[in-house]
């Protein structure tokens, strides 16, 4: 396993902070950034600063008991016992990453988990996102429901908190933290706006589920899938093969009125096609009118 070095990590801590910030994953000195430089020993961010403007002078090194090593006037925040938890229960992880994006906390707040199969590439990158049961922000019972997800999973909702996500690298999990707002949003369009989504097929799930495993991602779980055919193997909409739907010259609706040579619609075919348009509209009160 290769670690960076206490600059790289200092930077990418750095660096992450501005995306959370410019990205409205925070406000105020929400959240807080981790990464292991070496096996027994991480760089956090620091209590009460914005994560959008932190210095390197700032950031705290601890090691996985949680020692401080080196920090300058200010300490480390009290969720730190989240972060280390999971570097002890999953060795493998070099970044942790959490905040509070707007639509993942509001799936967090209402209790609803981020597992719905309709869109491969968060499977792929981020798989299912549990809900844990709350616990008081910086209490030890926050390390302890996460634990048991630390392996089998890359990322979780805390209970009207945040969003919590890891990776084998520090990027790796912004990006996943950032894949699961991007998720979210998507569940909000289709679920609350739209009213509606494809779900994918059990054998287009275990498909991407093998695509996952191929890039060497064994985490994640699987979402519940549709045991039916699925219903997004036909296209909708689209133009015929063979040209446009409608061709100069013809006419759109059988009685609506004609094109003339030129393509161009008549004043008088403009009437006729009102006419019928209110018809099927008002169909009482066009007869009226007549």
């Amino acid at each position: 396993m290769q670690y960076p070095n206490d600059y790289e990590a200092k930077q990418g801590i750095l660096e992450i902070g501005r995306r959370m910030y410019d990205k409205n994953f925070v406000a105020a000195n929400d959240g807080n950034i981790t990464c292991k430089v070496s096996e027994t020993q991480i760089w956090a961010t620091p209590t009460g600063v914005s994560k959008g403007f932190m210095k390197a002078e700032e950031l705290v090194k601890m090691d996985l008991s949680g020692r401080v090593v080196q920090q300058g006037k200010l300490s480390v925040s009290s969720e730190i016992k989240m972060h280390l938890r999971i570097y002890n229960e999953n060795p493998g992880v070099l970044g942790v990453c959490h905040a509070h994006p707007p639509v993942s906390t509001s799936f967090a707040i209402a209790g609803i988990s981020l597992d719905k199969a309709i869109y491969p590439e968060a499977l792929v990158n981020l798989g299912t996102v549990p809900v844990v049961h709350y616990e008081a922000p910086g209490s030890q019972g926050i390390p302890d429901s996460v634990a048991p997800y630390c392996r089998d999973y890359n990322a979780l909702l805390l209970a009207n908190h945040g969003a919590l996500a890891w990776g084998t690298s520090l990027m790796e999990a912004w990006y996943r933290l950032e894949a699961m707002e991007h998720y979210a949003m998507i569940l909000m369009y289709t679920g609350n706006i739209i009213g509606r989504a494809n779900v994918l097929s059990c054998e287009q799930v275990r498909e991407i589920v093998g695509i996952r495993e191929k890039l060497g991602i064994r985490t994640g779980g699987v979402p519940p899938c549709c045991a039916d055919t699925a219903t997004n193997l036909a296209d909708v909409g689209g133009v015929p093969a063979g040209g446009a739907a409608c061709a100069a010259g013809a006419s759109t609706r059988g009685t609506a009125g004609t094109a003339n040579s030129s393509g161009a619609v008549s004043s008088g075919d403009v009437e006729s096609i009102v006419r019928e348009v209110l018809s099927m509209l008002l169909p009482e009160a066009h007869g009226k009118s007549r």
